[in-house]
C-alpha cells in the first residue's frame, strides 16, 4: 500500500497589488471629495472650486483687486486643498496613476504622518510658484500634480540605490522602500536619476499631464506648479526621511542585489 504523502502548506497568496495605509486614505480623500463634488448642482460645484482652489488674483494688492468667496481664510487654507481638487475623472485618474508607484514606495517610507505632512508641503509649494508665475491670474488652479511631482522626486532619492521599488510583493517593496538613501549631490550624478529627470521635464513641458487650471477660456495645465512641488520634493526629502543616509561600508557592497524588483 503506498505511503501517503504529506503535501508542504502553499504559501500565503498576496494581493496583485499592495498599497500602504496612508496613500490607501490619500486616494480615498481625493475620490470621495471628487464624487461629493460631482454630486453637488452646478453653481454650488464651481462655487467649491472658488472657495477651495487656488486663485492667484486672489492675493492681488492692487486697487483691480476683487473679492472672492472664503474672504482672508480661503488665502490660507487653498494653498493645500486645490490639491484635493479635480476637474474630471480623466484628471483624477492621471494623477492617482502616477502616485501609486511613487507614493507606495514615500509612505511605507516616511510613515502616514510624515506622508500627509509632506503632500501638504508639495503642494504649498507648487501653489508658490504658481503665485509667482501668474501673479494676476483670475483662473482657479486645482489637482493634486504639485503633491504627485514631489513625491516622484522624493522617491527618486533612494529608488536606485539597489534597484528598484516597484513591486507587486508586499515584503519586497517594504524592504526596497527604506533602503538608505543617497546624498543629493551623489543622487545627481547618478545616470539613471539623470535620465529620469530628463523623462519627467519632457513630458511635463510637452504634454502637461496633471493639474489644471478652470477659467473662461477652458483647461490649461499648470506646469509650473508641477516643478514647484518636484523641487520641493528633491531637496526637502531630508527633512522627512526617518532612514539614516546611506554610508558605504563593505557589508553594504555585498549586500543581496535587488534589481530584480520590478
Amino acid at each position: 500500500m503506498p505511503l501517503d504523502t504529506l503535501a508542504s502548506p502553499a504559501p500565503p497568496r498576496e494581493p496583485i497589488l499592495t498599497l500602504p495605509g496612508a496613500l490607501t486614505a490619500y486616494v480615498g480623500l481625493l475620490a470621495a471629495i471628487h464624487i461629493i463634488r460631482m454630486l453637488l448642482p452646478v453653481d454650488l460645484e464651481y462655487w467649491t472650486i472658488e472657495v477651495f482652489g487656488f486663485i492667484p488674483k486672489r492675493y492681488d494688492q492692487t486697487l483691480l483687486s476683487m473679492p472672492f468667496p472664503g474672504g482672508n481664510g480661503a488665502k490660507v487654507w487653498t494653498f493645500v486643498t486645490y490639491s484635493l481638487l479635480h476637474a474630471n475623472l480623466s484628471h483624477i485618474g492621471f494623477n492617482v496613476l502616477w502616485l501609486l508607484p511613487f507614493g507606495s514606495a514615500l509612505a511605507r517610507r516616511f510613515g502616514a504622518v510624515r506622508f500627509f505632512i509632506f503632500m501638504a508641503v508639495t503642494a504649498v509649494a507648487g501653489a508658490a510658484a504658481h503665485l509667482v508665475t501668474h501673479e494676476h491670474a483670475l483662473a482657479p488652479m486645482i489637482g493634486a500634480s504639485a503633491s504627485v511631482s514631489g513625491a516622484m522626486a522624493a522617491a527618486i532619492r533612494f529608488a536606485f540605490v539597489r534597484g528598484s521599488f516597484l513591486s507587486f510583493n508586499r515584503g519586497d517593496a517594504d524592504e526596497a522602500a527604506r533602503v538608505p538613501a543617497l546624498p543629493l549631490l551623489r543622487a545627481l550624478r547618478d545616470p539613471r536619476v539623470i535620465g529620469f529627470l530628463a523623462v519627467w521635464f519632457g513630458v511635463n513641458i510637452i504634454f502637461g499631464v496633471g493639474s489644471i487650471a478652470i477659467g473662461a477660456e477652458g483647461a490649461s495645465v499648470a506646469w509650473q506648479a508641477h516643478i514647484g512641488g518636484f523641487f520641493a520634493g528633491l531637496l526637502l526629502f531630508s527633512l522627512f526621511d526617518p532612514i539614516p543616509r546611506l554610508q558605504r561600508t563593505g557589508s553594504q557592497t555585498s549586500s543581496r542585489d535587488m534589481s530584480d524588483l520590478h
